[in-house]
C-alpha cells in the first residue's frame, strides 16, 4: 500500500511534535509497515528536522515543507526549508570523539539508519532527501 503525506509550517520546536504526530499516523495508516523501519526512519527525520529548528536562520522565521511517500519497498521523504544554506559540507556515520558531546551527532545518526541522506541547496532553499528501504 502506498501513501503521501505533507506537513508545512514554521520550523519551530512545536512543529517537531506535529512531525511526530504525522509519523504516528503513517504507522496507523500502514499496518504492514514494520515498527522498526518506521522507528528508525522517524529517528532520522527528527534529527534532520531538529537541526533545521535549532540552527535555521533567521531563528523562528524559517518555513519548511515535509513530504513523505510510503511505497511498498521504501519510505522516502523530502524536507525543504527556507533557511540559510547548510554550512557543514559532508558528513558520515562517525560520531564526534568525545562521548559526552551532544552536538554533531544528528546527521551521523540519520546517515547510520537511512539508506540514503542527500542535501541540495537549490532555489534559495535547503532540500534534504531521506530514504529507508523497508525490511
Amino acid at each position: 500500500m502506498t501513501g503521501e503525506y505533507l506537513l508545512e509550517g514554521l520550523a519551530v520546536p512545536e512543529s517537531l511534535n506535529l512531525l511526530h504526530d504525522l509519523l504516528e499516523r503513517v504507522g496507523h495508516d500502514h499496518p504492514d509497515l514494520r515498527a522498526d523501519d518506521l522507528m528508525l526512519f522517524e529517528t532520522a527525520v527528527i534529527e534532520v528536522a531538529g537541526n533545521v529548528v535549532e540552527h535555521g536562520q533567521p531563528p523562528g522565521g524559517v518555513t519548511w515543507a515535509f513530504h513523505l511517500t510510503v511505497l511498498p519497498d521504501r519510505l522516502e521523504a523530502r524536507l525543504s526549508d527556507s533557511g540559510e544554506e547548510y554550512p557543514g559540507g559532508t558528513w558520515g556515520t562517525e560520531m564526534p570523539g568525545d562521548p559526552l558531546q551532544e552536538d554533531g551527532r544528528g546527521l551521523a545518526l540519520a546517515t547510520a539508519v537511512l539508506d540514503r541522506l542527500d542535501y541540495l541547496r537549490e532555489d534559495d532553499a535547503n532540500h534534504w532527501t531521506m530514504l529507508r528501504r523497508r525490511g
